[in-house]
């Protein structure tokens, strides 16, 4: 799964792939928004984690479920 976190007050977005579905993810961060958090945890599928302030995330795209195709496509 492709995330793109938009941060406010920031040129570069924050970019990862993620083993998490797509409603995995949303839950997460409605439950952040909804709680009062002051951050939201991401992990990718490297194990790498991302810690992002609630209130600096702009916008937040969710790639499809798509695997990788594999060859040419005629």
């Amino acid at each position: 799964m492709d995330v793109k976190i938009g941060i406010k007050q920031s040129a570069r977005e924050l970019s990862f792939e993620s083993n998490e579905s797509a409603s995995s993810i949303e839950s997460t961060l409605s439950a952040a928004f909804a709680g009062g958090s002051a951050t939201v945890k991401f992990t990718d599928n490297k194990g790498r984690q991302f810690l992002v302030p609630t209130d600096s995330i702009a916008y937040v795209e969710i790639g499809a479920e798509e695997t990788r195709r594999v060859g040419f496509i005629a």
